[in-house]
């Protein structure tokens, strides 16, 4: 969090500047321990001491963090310290939040703290992922490698997520035209075809009554309409973000067709990948398994691997935790169990991320090839059907006047 401080230097200076912290007792506290008197100290976005902050998610651009820690690894390979790897890596970022934030871990690693320690600290802008495989770094003695096995980590989760937005957008693109033609259709066409039947006084096809009545109805009730659109994704959102609501959401999501799979074999992956990247780095799996529930965006799977961690946590062995909660799917249960009993759990757990990353790709490609003729015949049908309902009557209209 920001905080717009106003501040005397023991020799009487005033300074005013930006600083980030936790908490503002403990960035109170710290500019004591320096020696500075703080006269005012208020969040960025206050007026008249009132607070307008609202949460926000990660502001650190993914790219750049991890250009970060690719030249923070290679630094420290070369033998440079940490202290002036941070130093002069701090100059060369671009995003003024993520410089402030390295100005600040520069100073408590230079005062001593842990690195991780002091990443730990902006917990809101970083994964937990990310300050776990430090800290496992900073005891086996080997950060470098933590390092690189990081972003290799988020380089592949991010590319499967990529490719799963990019085989969706095409879909979305045709949905959202159908409904855009299919609204311009029942506001714009329909009213004009109905005044010029209205001008005759015949008898309408019952499906040509349907349409007209229908585009009566949104006409007048538009305003009506878009605000209980607008209420209805309101009450929505507001029940997912309540306590244990988003589990709920996330449990149904993964019962919907095809992509129900998707988000299943996404978390999968996503689960087996980081503990793979914490067994590597030296953490040990109950503390791995915990780290692993926070980072799955799937709440209900998340919750799962928890129940699994404090099973493990009692006894029970990784593999028969996960065939117990019958969440994951059963090839991830039967290779964590050929891992666990050949004393290969990190391998075996890459090996089931690339395969359902392998599968993901493969869905998504099958999904979309089916999808996009199925969306294209639909359109077609539904705007065929509205056009021939609009012109049946002319055609009536036009055999009773030929007939005349």
């Amino acid at each position: 969090m920001e905080f717009r401080c106003r501040l005397a230097s023991p020799t009487g200076e005033i300074v005013e500047g930006l600083y980030v912290a936790e908490t503002e007792a403990r960035l109170r506290h710290e500019l004591e321990e320096k020696g500075l008197y703080v006269l005012s100290l208020q969040p960025k976005h206050a007026i008249a001491g009132i607070s307008l902050h609202l949460p926000q998610r990660n502001r650190i651009n993914t790219r750049e963090f991890l250009v970060f820690n690719q030249e923070l690894a290679t630094l420290l390979k070369a033998g440079m310290p940490l202290v002036q790897s941070l130093d002069l890596l701090k100059r060369r970022v671009e995003s003024p939040t993520f410089r402030r934030v390295l100005d600040d871990i520069h100073e408590k690693v230079r005062s001593g703290t842990a690195l991780s320690d002091a990443f730990a600290i902006h917990g809101e802008l970083f994964p937990r992922v990310y300050t776990a495989s430090i800290l496992a770094g900073e005891r086996s003695g080997n950060l470098e490698a933590v390092l690189r096995r990081y972003v290799e980590y988020t380089k592949i989760i991010q590319t499967v997520k990529s490719k799963t937005v990019s085989a969706l957008v095409y879909p979305a693109i045709l949905v959202s035209l159908a409904l855009a033609l299919v609204t311009l259709i029942v506001l714009k066409v329909v009213p004009a075809f109905s005044d010029f039947y209205t001008s005759f006084g015949a008898d309408l096809p019952l499906v040509t009554r349907i349409i007209m009545e229908i585009s009566a109805f949104v006409r007048g009730q538009m305003l009506l309409i878009v605000v209980v659109l607008v209420v209805a994704v309101a009450v929505v959102l507001s029940w997912v973000r309540q306590p244990g609501q988003k589990a709920r959401f996330d449990h149904a999501l993964l019962g919907v067709p095809m992509l129900g799979q998707v988000a299943r074999k996404f978390s999968t992956s996503q689960m087996s990948r980081t503990l793979a990247t914490l067994l590597g780095g030296g953490l040990p799996l109950v503390n791995a398994l915990d780290i692993a529930a926070r980072s799955i965006g799937n709440q209900f799977m998340a919750q799962q691997l928890e129940i699994v961690g404090a099973r493990v946590r009692e006894g029970e062995s990784f593999a028969a935790a996960l065939e117990a909660r019958h969440a994951f799917p059963e090839v991830a249960v039967k290779m964590a169990e050929v891992g666990e009993s050949t004393g290969a759990l990190q391998d075996m757990l890459n090996t089931v991320a690339d395969f359902y990353d392998e599968e993901i790709s493969t869905t998504m490609d099958r999904f979309v090839t089916l999808v996009e003729p199925v969306l294209l015949v639909m359109m077609g049908i539904v705007i065929a059907g509205l056009l021939l309902a609009l012109y049946m009557p002319l055609f009536q209209l036009s055999s009773v006047l030929g007939t005349s």
